[in-house]
């Protein structure tokens, strides 16, 4: 085929680009056309006689103009470009575009290189963790693995680990912390998933893990309960550390006993989910860990709370910092701490999440009928065929429980 049927009106001899033409190109010049193959052309780079090859097409498959880089000019020659374009050209007649089929097996390249087990934790946490809502988790997550797992196995290729790697870093921890050497174990299989996925590896050497390890005491043994003030202490409690006290922790840590609401419920809670007129407040599933909807009657005192935050600021946050963001959970521990709070275990302080046990022990040492107390506190019915039938959430049967609690809870005030 004569050049001139290859690539249009500027072909032919006195068009064709030579390095006599290409060694004079300055920088700012307008790009020279190659006149052998339609769209390949030399533009200037910063420095004479030094330029950038580009193949200009329309793509295959989007109909869209695209500029393909082919090098630089000497580094490849007018003939090696040449070569490159015409194969380019050449996936474009077949109906493919070249430069996503360039980037494919760039992509099959990587997934073939060998990869350690550091990055791969650190692939799968960038992958995994935007889809987690609880930052506290999302930090350990990744913490545990470079605590534990990295120093012995971090610059391991993932396709040489065996069981035996994996058990010998959770040795350690595997009966002195259960907890912690179950969750490692969970998280060193999903990397390994991932990269079974990703065709880093063949199989899961974490399933033979158990086979190496003893036999871990039972989840119920192991289970260790939010220490819980006694729900009897709490109105002493309250009136002598909570009731005079005009600080933010402390005006939030009441919200928290007399809603029986969990910390992060209630130390994230916004103005728009707070309904005056009909006195509930509404924590939306997002922000809730059954992902359910979750519906709070408020009590006169919770009320007089909200009126008296509102006077301070009615946007975002309603309990926040002097920056505007939200309380952290320490910052209730931390008064909790500090006030000595005594709770059902020796030797250790009540917690903010054992008020909730404490509302639940009051509620049934009261009468109060157990689905009235499970609602309150937004406990998700385990069964599905009766979840399916009994849908009210009883709003107005937990306001009249609720404003009980809350007069008990400041009954040592009125005396």
């Amino acid at each position: 085929m004569k050049a001139n049927q290859k690539c249009g009106p500027e072909c032919g001899p006195e068009y064709m680009l030579t390095d006599t033409k290409a060694k004079k190109i300055k920088p700012n010049d307008k790009p020279l056309a190659d006149g052998t193959v339609i769209g390949l052309r030399l533009l200037s780079a910063n420095k004479n006689g030094r330029g950038k090859w580009k193949l200009r097409f329309v793509s295959p498959t989007t109909r869209k103009r695209r500029d393909m880089g082919l090098g630089t000019y000497p580094d490849i020659s007018i003939t090696q470009v040449r070569d490159l374009a015409n194969a380019a050209r050449k996936k474009i007649a077949e109906g493919l575009d070249p430069i996503e089929e360039k980037a494919n097996e760039n992509n099959n390249d990587e997934n073939d290189q060998p990869i350690n087990f550091q990055t791969a934790a650190n692939l799968v946490y960038n992958d995994l963790s935007p889809g987690w809502k609880n930052e506290k988790h999302k930090a350990q997550w990744i913490s545990t693995i470079k605590q534990y797992v990295n120093p012995s196995l971090g610059s391991k290729i993932v396709s040489d680990l065996k069981p035996k790697d994996f058990a010998q870093v959770l040795r350690p921890i595997w009966l002195t912390k259960p907890e912690t050497a179950s969750r490692v174990k969970q998280r060193c299989s999903t990397i390994i998933k991932w990269c079974y996925a990703n065709g880093h590896v063949s199989g899961n050497p974490i399933d033979a893990v158990d086979f190496l390890l003893p036999k871990q005491p039972s989840a119920s043994i192991r289970t260790k309960h939010f220490p819980s003030m006694p729900w009897v202490d709490i109105p002493s409690f309250v009136s002598n550390n909570l009731s005079n006290n005009s600080s933010i922790g402390s005006i939030l840590l009441n919200f928290v006993i007399h809603t029986a609401a969990r910390s992060g419920e209630a130390r994230f809670a916004k103005w728009d989910e707070i309904d005056f007129k009909n006195k509930v407040w509404t924590i939306p599933a997002t922000r809730m860990k059954g992902k359910q909807q979750h519906r709070v009657p408020l009590t006169s005192f919770l009320l007089d709370i909200l009126n008296l935050q509102k006077k301070v600021s009615n946007q975002g946050f309603i309990f926040k910092t002097a920056k505007g963001s939200a309380l952290s959970d320490m910052a209730l521990t931390k008064i909790l701490r500090d006030k000595k709070a005594s709770s059902d275990e020796k030797g250790r302080h009540a917690t903010v999440h054992g008020f909730r046990a404490s509302f639940r022990n009051w509620a049934s040492e009261n009468g109060y009928a157990r689905d009235l107390a499970e609602r309150a506190l937004a406990h998700v019915i385990k069964s599905k065929s009766e979840a399916a039938y009994h849908r009210t959430d009883l709003l107005e049967n937990r306001r009249r429980m609720m404003a009980k609690w809350s007069d008990f809870l400041v009954s040592e005030q009125k005396k």
